[in-house]
Order: C-alpha cells, then sequence, then structure tokens
C-alpha cells in the first residue's frame, strides 16, 4: 500500500475560493432531504430571505482538503470517521468563500492512519464563518512508528431515559443519486457493481455527510426553532452505513451546556459519540 506524506502535518494548503449561488444551497437542502414546506430553505424568493443549513460548511470546505497531498495513497482504502462544524455567522444564500486547510495531525493505530484535518471558511473581508474538523482512517495505513494519539472522549446517551427531542426522516431510494451532485462522485454511492466489490455493503449506500446533514435539519428543526443561527457547533461519528430509503431517527438528550446526538435506522445507530451546542 502507497505510504502517507508525514511532512505535511502542520501544513497550510492553499487558499481556495469556493462560489455558490441560490441553486447550490437549494440542491444542498433537497440532497439532505428538505421538502417544499421547507419554503425557507427551498425557495429563493422567500419573504425573509433564502435560508441555508448549517452542513453547508461541509460542502464548502471539502474544497479546501485536498486530499491528493496526503500522498500516492489508495482511497479505497480511506474512510471518513468523524466530521463537526463550528458555525461564526451564518451562510449568506450566495457569494464566494475563501477556505484555508491544515493536516493537524497523523496518528498511528498499528492497523490504521489516523487523519487529522481542518478547514475554515472566511468572507472576502476575512470574516470568520466557519471551522469544520474532519478525522479520516487510512485503512493499512498505521505502522509507521507515529504518535497513537489521545483517547477520543465516549459521549453516550444517558441510559434508561427518553430523549428530549425524536425527529425520524425518511430517505428515498434516490437520496444518493441526488446527493452527489453536491459534488461527492464517489460511485461507492450509486454503482451497485462498484459497491459490491467491498465485499461489506449489499449495495451503494448513503453518503455519511449526507446522513450528517439530514442530522442537522433536524437539530434546525427540533431545537433551533427553524433558526439556522442558534446552531453553533456539531460533532459526529460514523458508525455504520445507511441505504437510500432508510428512516434516519435523530434523538437529543440535553447535557449541562450542550446536547447529546445520536441518529438511528431501525437497526443499527449510524451517527454516535456525538453533541451539539446551541446559541
Amino acid at each position: 500500500m502507497s505510504e502517507l506524506d508525514l511532512s505535511i502535518i502542520g501544513k497550510k494548503t492553499d487558499e481556495i475560493v469556493f462560489k455558490y449561488n441560490w441553486k447550490d444551497v437549494v440542491l444542498y437542502a433537497l440532497g439532505i432531504g428538505a421538502q417544499i414546506d421547507d419554503l425557507q430553505f427551498v425557495y429563493e424568493g422567500y419573504s425573509d430571505g433564502l435560508k441555508v443549513f448549517p452542513s453547508y460548511a461541509c460542502i464548502v470546505a471539502a474544497t479546501g482538503l485536498q486530499l491528493k497531498r496526503l500522498g500516492n495513497i489508495d482511497f479505497s482504502h480511506f474512510v471518513h470517521g468523524e466530521q463537526s462544524i463550528k458555525l461564526y455567522k451564518p451562510f449568506s444564500p450566495s457569494g464566494e468563500i475563501i477556505c484555508r486547510g491544515e493536516v493537524n495531525n497523523i496518528f498511528d493505530k498499528g492497523k490504521a492512519a489516523v487523519i487529522h484535518m481542518t478547514v475554515s471558511g472566511f468572507t472576502l473581508e476575512n470574516e470568520h464563518i466557519f471551522d469544520t474538523r474532519w478525522v479520516f482512517f487510512y485503512l493499512g495505513g498505521g505502522g509507521f512508528g507515529g504518535d497513537p494519539g489521545p483517547k477520543t472522549e465516549s459521549i453516550n446517551p444517558p441510559e434508561g431515559v427518553e430523549p428530549d427531542f425524536s425527529i425520524s426522516y425518511e430517505t428515498n431510494e434516490s437520496q444518493a443519486a441526488l446527493y452527489r451532485l453536491n459534488g461527492d462522485y464517489n460511485p461507492l454511492h450509486i454503482d451497485p457493481e462498484f459497491a459490491g466489490r467491498s465485499g461489506r455493503f449489499k449495495g451503494p449506500i448513503l453518503h455519511g455527510l449526507c446522513t450528517y446533514g439530514f442530522a442537522t435539519r433536524a437539530l434546525v428543526y427540533g431545537i433551533c426553532n427553524g433558526e439556522v443561527e442558534r446552531l453553533e457547533e456539531f460533532r459526529a461519528r460514523f458508525t455504520h452505513e445507511v441505504y437510500p430509503g432508510e428512516t434516519l431517527i435523530t434523538e437529543s438528550w440535553k447535557d449541562d451546556d450542550r446536547y447529546i446526538i445520536q441518529v438511528r435506522t431501525e437497526n443499527s445507530v449510524v451517527l454516535g459519540n456525538a453533541y451539539a451546542k446551541i446559541k
């Protein structure tokens, strides 16, 4: 297997300017399940102005990851493990965003390397819009004698306690085909033959960030009363695959200054070790 280029740790990526318009943010909203009654997210003529779901930060920031800088690696062994967003101001419905990224660290877990990256977004006037943090597992990429890294905080729902809110959203069988138009064209999410080659999946799976977006939508409505500016932070770990057509159930428990979050299907927890902070 190709080796990671460890010399990039701590180095900044090139600045990328992400340009978008109202059609892009509406496409994203539809990709994470927005319906016609979510008018403020799908209608450019909405009376109070078109709103943008906070998880759109992941779409913007993905352009700033510049993963090819990691080395000549085999991306079939690359797994998205965790995602977080932190918002400082709401997105405009169109504009340009400067993305600045960095590879923060690469930890050695023996059988895998764990890559921590950040990408932040700024207006052309240098106003801070968001920070995103990404954790990737490079299976087979460990064993290089590096630091194993810190132990991750364990965040679990309280046992035997009913959630403060629970919202169920159905995905449809075309969900991944729609979501991929936001820029993630991995054939794993649309090509049955390609998905079958992995030996792990019974068919194309939903993008992890699509599930993350569904959860963000649930948080905006379930905790923030539709006010996108109130969602300050959302962190989650991807724990199980989701197939288009499955129902996603987002649950939340108040925990001091944050909410513990869990997303599950009928059979599995698909987002865990998660929390959100609300203004």
